[in-house]
């Protein structure tokens, strides 16, 4: 084995549950994790299993308070949120059941073991069911059938861990039924999560059990290239310059697998697998990896590992002696993912001699099963556990253009999933999906659904990955749904007609895709304080709308609707321009309140009724935007360059979305990139910005945090905070507004901008420059400050002068939408004119804003 090999990295676990929250009898066991969480197991052999599995790595927890029932003739187990029920047998339909407590409402909310959990269409108690994720999205042409979650409209759902891999303490693997639990009769191990529908706790249950989400290195949450082509060192250089000629940054090169070897003697096998530089396109692997460095961008490479290493390998010597194989006759060394001296070899000589190369993290593209020389080991679960852990290692200090120390030491691997669990080996790959607007219209629901098994970083193939035909308004809304998910990554599929390359596009759609590229690097520093608020407060970036409205049935309906982190509710367009009004659609819902788009300056306002209905409704756009709503009070912090390049440290310009109307608060978090072991790290460093609507005065700062996170920061930084659809102050908006750092009044630049996509929306943006992050600004704009509700008539104008319809029906529309008369008298002339649906909804859309 050579120098830098070592055994295999140990995952930290706490699997044996306080004995205080168990009930046991001689064949079953009854563990209360939570109020809301129970454990059931039976075993007839009264053999149970305490060591962490692939879902659960951590039963010790606080023991909740529960009674125990114990003098009839059933068993019985009671919390504030459930009462389970158990005749002490082998597990039955009639024999053990758990009903739902606290104020759930359906009459389906009591689990009996065996009791099928939906009918045939995926409805539970004649509602759609709420599922988790899938394995893939491998020849996706739209939807795919999903896994069980963990959150469910009946108040219950159930997990079954019976069969799942688990995990030994000396840090390797077993199957279910090894050392340390005999296999005989019947064993099972069940899950229930009784939480109602308060689904945000039945989530933090689940990561509480099964672990939190890991944090991201920083650099993830940019644009990732990626794209299956036989690119060469020189290429692929002059594809990297001419995306920053563009002015379009990426963070991540993902390189397929022509990187390596791909064409072999046929009696050895195909070139799936390689783990040898083709040096015909890469003669200096080293030199290509750091010319990619220098320019920002982190490299992931692409391994098929199911055909083991053979002998027109570099390192098959390597390998062999590293195993003591005889190398005479030129045996391939087959991939056993289930052999402890394999799996070190294969990442001490394989990958260790790649990394030196400067490699960062592995695309491991895993397509051969679930199945391994051993019953119940997955080979995806061995690779992504493995591979994650193996990749937690310090590496060297890179350093920004400013100078300041930047760590790059977070673990990252890019893999399928394998199950309840995969979340703590973040990022998840969805496959090879089929260009369409199917597949397009079902990735959004798909993301957000997979937040209710915790599965929070999905990348997708942005553009879809192969078939379908080339259509620029569809790639178009996908690079926009990419912008706006967890992982943005194109990806084309080996066809040189495919490409995801802006100018590879109509003039229209190019504008449009290098605008969102740019929009998710100057989205980073929202993003990346979501990235702490998915790792440290279990809620991922990307949630369906019934994690925060579950009691409304519309956050239900508005399935390709998502919150995106805490501020912001995206609403993709995943269905063609309609032929006359040439504007997208998207039917969805809104939660009361008032919602301004701050891509457009549009405000809604929804009344809140008392019931929390919310409004169903339709919301039109251009091909140039896609409804981004935020909520007054809210406060989304972007990188404040308008270009933004490749290197994704804490930005020295930073602009601060601002919607007045209810008070706002928003901590920017920011760290060295190093290991953080919570919120209070002392490598991180924390911005408070404050919006309080009484007295019209935004905050900012001071920073707050230990050395090492104030040393990743900028010492001195420019704010621009910009007010989206805020009223005109005043005859003179410049002189109402007061700025002030650290109480000392200062110069500030006020001026009025157009939002990015609609120049008849208009924001108030103060620029305040050469400021010491440890100081406060504070921004004044007086009482009373108030949203715009816009330009009606200029936005009704700009409508109808883009539909396709007859001139004389424009300005009679015109005419009505625009009349002086209540707004219901207005709408039902329009309905009364027949018109086509789109035309009538777009138009119905605007007057019914507020």
């Amino acid at each position: 084995m050579p120098d830098d090999a070592r055994s295999l990295p140990v995952l930290a676990t706490d699997p044996v549950a306080d004995p205080r929250a168990v009930v046991q009898g001689d064949r079953y066991r009854i563990t209360v994790l939570t109020d809301g969480l129970v454990r059931l197991e039976y075993a007839d052999d009264g053999v149970f299993e305490d060591r962490a599995s692939t879902f659960a790595v951590r039963r010790r927890l606080p023991v909740p308070e529960f009674r125990v029932l114990d003098d009839g003739p059933q068993l019985e187990v009671v919390t504030d949120r459930f009462r389970l029920v158990y005749d002490r047998g082998p597990f039955s339909t009639s024999g053990l059941s758990v009903a739902v407590q606290g104020g759930i409402t359906v009459y389906h909310s009591v689990w009996r073991y065996g009791e099928e959990l939906g009918d045939a269409e995926g409805t539970v108690a004649g509602m759609p069911a709420l599922r988790g994720t899938a394995r893939t999205l491998d020849e996706a042409d739209g939807a795919v059938p999903l896994e069980p979650g963990v959150v469910s409209r009946t108040g219950f759902a159930v997990l079954d861990d019976s069969a799942s891999m688990l995990f030994t303490d000396d840090g390797w693997v077993a199957p279910r039924g090894a050392t340390g639990a005999a296999s005989s009769g019947r064993r099972e191990d069940l899950y229930v999560f009784a939480y109602g529908t308060d689904h945000a706790e039945a989530l933090r249950a689940f990561y509480t059990v099964s672990g939190p989400q890991p944090l991201l290195p920083r650099f993830a949450l940019g644009n990732w290239w990626s794209r299956y082509h036989p690119y060469a060192a020189s290429s692929y250089e002059a594809l990297i310059e001419r995306f920053a000629a563009e002015g379009v940054p990426f963070s991540v090169s993902v390189v397929d697998m022509d990187w390596h070897v791909v064409e072999v003697d046929p009696e050895l096998g195909s070139g799936w697998t390689g783990y040898t530089w083709n040096r015909e396109l890469f003669p200096d692997p080293a030199k290509f990896l750091a010319w990619l460095h220098e320019r920002g961008l982190r490299v992931t490479l692409n391994v098929h590992p199911a055909d083991g290493v053979r002998a027109h390998e570099e390192a098959y010597d390597a390998m062999a002696a590293a195993l003591g194989r005889d190398t005479s006759q030129r045996d391939p060394i087959a991939f056993d993912v289930t052999d402890r001296a394999f799996l070190e070899a294969y990442f001490a000589v394989l990958h260790r001699r790649l990394e030196r190369d400067g490699v960062d993290f592995w695309w491991l593209d895993w397509q051969s099963g679930p199945h391994s020389r051993v019953t119940g080991i997955d080979p995806l679960w061995m690779l992504n556990h493995f591979h994650f852990l193996d990749n937690a290692r310090a590496r060297e200090l890179t350093r920004t253009p400013g100078g300041r120390a930047v760590r790059d030491d977070r673990p990252l691997t890019f893999s399928r999933y394998a199950g309840p669990g995969s979340h703590r080996y973040p990022v998840g790959f969805s496959g090879d999906s089929v260009i369409s607007w199917a597949s397009l219209d079902f990735q959004p629901y798909f993301t957000a659904s997979a937040s209710n098994i915790g599965y929070g970083w999905w990348s997708h193939d942005v553009g879809g990955h192969f078939h379908g035909a080339k259509d620029d308004e569809l790639a178009t809304r996908w690079f926009q749904l990419g912008v706006l998910s967890p992982i943005m990554r194109l990806h084309s599929g080996a066809n040189p007609f495919i490409t995801k390359e802006p100018w590879a596009f109509g003039a229209e759609a190019r504008e449009v895709m290098t605008a969102f590229l740019r929009l998710r690097h100057r989205l980073v520093p929202y993003l990346h304080a979501m990235n702490h608020r998915a790792a440290f407060d279990a809620t991922p970036l990307v949630r369906p709308l019934y994690h925060r409205w579950s009691g409304a049935a519309g956050a239900y309906a508005a399935r390709t609707t998502f919150l995106f982190g805490s501020e912001l509710l995206v609403a993709p367009i995943t269905s063609p321009v309609d032929a006359a009004t040439r504007l997208g659609q998207v039917r969805t819902w809104l939660p009361p309140g008032t919602w301004v788009d701050v891509l457009t300056g549009q405000v809604y306002a929804v009344p809140d009724d008392g019931a929390g209905r919310g409004r169903e409704i339709v919301l039109h756009r251009p091909l140039a935007s896609v409804p981004v709503l935020a909520p007054a009070g809210a406060v989304v912090p972007l990188d404040g360059a308008a270009v933004p390049g490749n290197d994704l440290a804490a930005p020295e310009a930073l602009e601060v979305l601002v919607v007045v109307g209810a008070d706002g608060a928003f901590d920017l978090v920011e760290d060295d990139g190093g290991p953080v072991d919570g919120p209070g790290a002392p490598n991180v460093a924390r911005t408070p910005v404050r919006w309080s609507q009484a007295d019209g005065r935004a905050a900012v700062g001071p920073v707050r945090g230990g050395a090492e996170g104030l040393a990743a920061v900028p010492s001195r930084r420019t704010w621009t905070l910009t007010f989206p659809s805020l009223a005109v102050l005043g005859p003179d908006e410049a002189a109402g507004v007061v700025v002030a750092v650290d109480g000392v009044h200062v110069e500030a630049d006020v001026r009025r901008v157009a939002l990015p996509a609609d120049p008849r929306g208009t924001a108030l943006a103060v620029t305040v420059s050469d400021v010491p992050v440890d100081a406060e600004v504070v921004v004044g704009l007086g009482a009373g400050t108030a949203l715009d509700a816009g330009d009606l008539p200029g936005r009704v104008f700009d409508l109808l002068d883009r539909a396709q319809v007859g001139y004389d029906l424009k300005e009679h529309l015109l005419a009505v939408a625009t009349a002086d008369e209540p707004v219901t008298a207005r709408v039902s002339r329009l309905q009364a004119l027949g018109l086509d649906r789109p035309l009538e909804t777009a138009l119905g859309e605007l007057l019914l804003a507020h």
